[in-house]
């Protein structure tokens, strides 16, 4: 990086790796040997865990610059709490480095594992980098040094490695413990119970791993479902190791149904929740093309199937748990939205699925997606109804639009309409026209979140059934619905969510 002062020292952010002096860099020590002054962070206590990893390569000549800091974990009466006391410490510090530079000397700054994953020098970088040459020697970090110590991949094939600060709230943990392949969760210390308890919450324990000090003197490796948590410095990890060709956890002794939704389309609509279910499943159960959403995991078994066979298909997922198994029930959008969930639950409320436990977990649904890519449609009090009539009487139907329709609730329309059903969509036209104006705005949304995704607002009066098949959902707004192009000439939709009063007459 090229700095302003040509005639000013340069800065070195010096990696020195995981704490084994010989797992530091050929250039950490060539920088170290080359410069002028050796600076370091540590606690007020004194000591440098940087400093002792390369105290051997530091000579007397060398100036050191200890910088020490005001605040670890303890409270502070700092005006501007402990935020403020770092920040004022980091502007101190990178002014007395920037005093060497100034007069010519380099600058190396010790930063334990890689300077700007996690370290202390990145605070001074973003001070001092614009203005001084620098140069940034990476390190082993921890991370590597854990799995190393470990002996197990970390991250395989396609598998998602997540690392993560203890730190975070223990529901932010669980959810990305519970949506990852992998992961490495760091800043253990007085973090680990909240920690250990994420893996738990997110069903991961079983799998996770504790280490310990990775390549230092009192290096410790376990499981971490053992470890005292009285017991755990700050320099210690939790991993989730690679779980291609591992060993899954012993399955219970009683197993379970757990009945997903995939959302509308591929993976940017699961739940972190959905995710953690499908990643800890057994076998995954469902219509192929939901199935085909879910990505690949080793050691599942995927039962694919037809889309007609609901009630088989339930029937054999608690099969499969009632022997044991963790199953997943796959469905599209919301499961209990015109989907799975109903067909498993009607299954299990037989006397011998009586024992088998089932969990539904909500997901984003046809109708949600729908309306937030044309704008906000359900605004306001709305109706969701099903156009198929293979499960109820098309009597029923016309009557459910007619009552909703004169209630002057937006409609969500699902299943409107296949290849070998292709009357409903102009039947349900004429009715809703007895009611609602010809200009309603109507959004014709068709693969939502796929490749193939169109969504068009119509008038109600121009809705043409042709252009609607069973991947489409429509959307009728109520009299208060609006339909207006932006500057962008982007038309957007949305329903007002005050309502016009009703004077004593009868009239708005």
């Amino acid at each position: 990086m090229s700095g302003e002062q040509s005639s000013a020292g340069r800065l070195y952010g010096v990696g020195l790796g995981p704490g084994d002096p010989s797992l530091m860099t050929v250039r950490a020590v060539e920088v170290i040997a080359e410069a002028d002054v050796i600076a370091y962070h540590s606690a007020r206590h004194g000591r440098s865990i940087a400093r002792s990893i390369a105290a051997k390569h530091i000579r007397a000549d060398h100036i050191e610059e200890r910088l020490v800091y005001p605040v670890t974990t303890e409270t502070t009466d700092h005006p501007g709490g402990y935020k403020g006391a770092m920040e004022e410490f980091y502007a101190e510090a990178s002014a007395r480095l920037a005093a060497h530079l100034d007069a010519g000397r380099t600058v190396a700054v010790l930063a334990e594992g890689d300077p700007l994953f996690y370290g202390s020098y990145m605070h001074m970088h973003k001070r001092l980098a614009d203005h001084y040459d620098t140069e940034v020697i990476p390190g082993v970090t921890s991370v590597s040094a854990a799995a190393a110590r470990l002996g197990t991949p970390l991250a395989e094939g396609e598998e998602v490695l997540t690392i993560l600060p203890g730190t975070l709230p223990e529901e932010e943990l669980t959810a990305r413990l519970a949506s990852t392949d992998v992961a490495v969760v760091m800043k253990l210390g007085r973090t680990f119970t909240k920690v250990r308890q994420a893996f738990a919450d997110a069903g991961r324990l079983g799998e996770a791993r504790y280490v310990e000090r990775a390549t230092m003197a009192g290096e410790r490796l376990a499981e971490l479902a053992d470890v005292d948590a009285e017991s755990v410095p700050y320099f210690s990890v939790a991993v989730l190791p690679s779980q291609v060709d591992a060993e899954r956890p012993r399955t219970p002794e009683r197993g379970e149904v757990v009945v997903v939704g995939t959302g509308p389309a591929g993976p940017l609509w699961l739940t972190p929740e959905t995710r953690g279910a499908l990643a800890a499943a057994d076998d995954l159960v469902g219509y192929t093309t939901y199935l085909d959403r879910v990505p690949e995991r080793p050691g599942q078994t995927r039962h694919g199937s037809d889309n007609r066979v609901e009630s088989e298909r339930a029937e054999f997922a608690l099969e499969l748990a009632r022997r044991g198994r963790r199953v997943a029930v796959v469905s599209g959008g919301d499961p209990g939205v015109f989907a799975m969930a109903t067909a498993v639950l009607e299954v299990a409320s037989q006397k011998e699925f009586a024992d088998v436990p089932v969990r539904v977990l909500p997901g984003v649904t046809a109708a949600n997606a729908a309306a937030a890519r044309a704008g906000a449609p359900l605004g306001h009090d709305y109706a969701v109804l099903s156009l198929s009539d293979r499960l109820k009487p098309w009597e029923v139907i016309a009557e459910r639009l007619r009552s909703a329709a004169s209630a002057d609730l937006v409609l969500a329309l699902y299943n409107p309409g296949s290849r070998s059903r292709t009357w409903q969509v102009g039947k349900a036209r004429e009715l809703l026209l007895e009611h609602r104006a010809p200009d309603t705005p109507v959004v014709v949304a068709r693969d939502v979140g796929g490749t193939g995704e169109r969504v068009r607002i119509v008038r109600l009066s121009d809705l043409d059934p042709s252009e609607v098949d069973m991947r489409t959902i429509l959307l009728v707004g109520s009299s208060q619905t609006r339909a207006v192009r932006r500057g962008n000439d982007e038309e957007i939709t949305w329903t007002p969510r005050r309502y016009p009063e009703t004077e004593p007459d009868g009239t708005s």
